[in-house]
């Protein structure tokens, strides 16, 4: 069987805010991309419900509306979106090769990686059920949602810290629920969360379960992995703080990583240290991981690739 063989000048993967944003400014400047959407068309957002950070959108909006509009957006101006998934990639040459579905090949001149992270959970069948509803992996986003109210997070770094100060500030109690005896934070962030009044740390506790009436979460069911006892709290919102894992393993091979896998770039650049090769998005940022960070980067990462080729015209 003959492979299939294409060549574009430049392909994106990944269809997040990153992504499309990537794709409106390629396509703008004639560069004709190619959009592989990856599983989760729209990434992470489609499972968001309300949007109320993202400019331009006075009212807030659903993730998969917004999302939506952005992909208009981007095929308005041409882009070619294909839904499907990257399997391997081969960055030795001066045109990257990019497999699709385990089948096709295509050659790109430039590349812009754009796959996201994902939010690590605890795997509780409870706690998928009420993502959206009550559970939440970003408490920036989420967190004015539960203004006045009883929430509960559970984490022990420095992201859980800031998360738990940042929520205290909007809720009426926190409850941070510690998997050990300690925190894994540093001092200043350990000390800023024990200096908070109405946060009330948790050590040794871990979740049971997420309880619910079948609409929205109205508790949390906690157990001391020391004395083992359980018990109930009632809380309206339960935040998940314990990381998130970039989706870049195909690309270990070829790019260099950070120890937890974000693809580390070229200082105040979107470049990587493969020629043409670019990454936006939350697969390069461990810091932000907003919807309106990712999409600045892609629009930083289309520029460059446009830059990338305009010179390589030249030499």
């Amino acid at each position: 069987m003959t492979e299939e063989l294409e060549h574009v000048k430049c392909l994106i993967i990944g269809s997040g805010p990153a992504g499309y944003t990537a794709a409106i400014y390629a396509a703008r400047a004639d560069l004709k991309p190619v959009m592989i959407t990856g599983m989760q068309m729209g990434g992470q957002l489609t499972q968001t419900t309300d949007v109320e950070n993202f400019p331009g959108y006075p009212a807030g909006v659903m993730g998969p509306e917004m999302m939506e509009d952005f992909r208009k957006q981007a095929e308005r101006f041409g882009t070619d979106i294909r839904f499907g998934y990257v399997s391997s990639v081969d960055f030795s040459g001066s045109v990257h090769k990019v497999v699709v579905d385990d089948t096709k090949t295509i050659l790109a001149d430039t590349v812009i990686i754009s796959t996201g992270a994902s939010a690590k959970y605890l795997g509780l069948e409870s706690e998928q059920k009420y993502n959206g509803f009550g559970v939440s992996a970003c408490a920036v986003c989420d967190g004015f949602f539960f203004k006045n109210q009883d929430v509960a997070i559970v984490g022990a770094g420095d992201t859980a810290a800031e998360e738990a100060t940042y929520l205290a500030k909007l809720c009426n109690k926190v409850y941070m629920l510690v998997r050990r005896d300690e925190f894994r934070a540093s001092k200043a962030m350990v000390k800023r969360v024990l200096n908070t009044p109405n946060i009330e740390v948790l050590y040794n506790s871990e979740t049971k379960e997420v309880l619910g009436d079948g609409k929205s979460v109205t508790g949390i069911k906690v157990f001391n992995n020391q004395t083992k006892e359980e018990k109930d709290i009632a809380v309206t919102g339960f935040f998940v703080a314990i990381g998130h894992k970039p989706n870049t393993d195909i690309f270990k091979d070829w790019l260099d990583m950070d120890e937890t896998g974000y693809i580390i770039t070229n200082p105040d650049s979107t470049a990587t240290k493969v020629p043409g090769v670019f990454v936006s998005g939350d697969a390069q940022d461990k810091i932000f991981r907003q919807a309106i960070t990712a999409a600045g980067t892609g629009c930083m990462a289309a520029l460059e690739a446009e830059r990338y080729l305009a010179a390589k015209e030249f030499e």
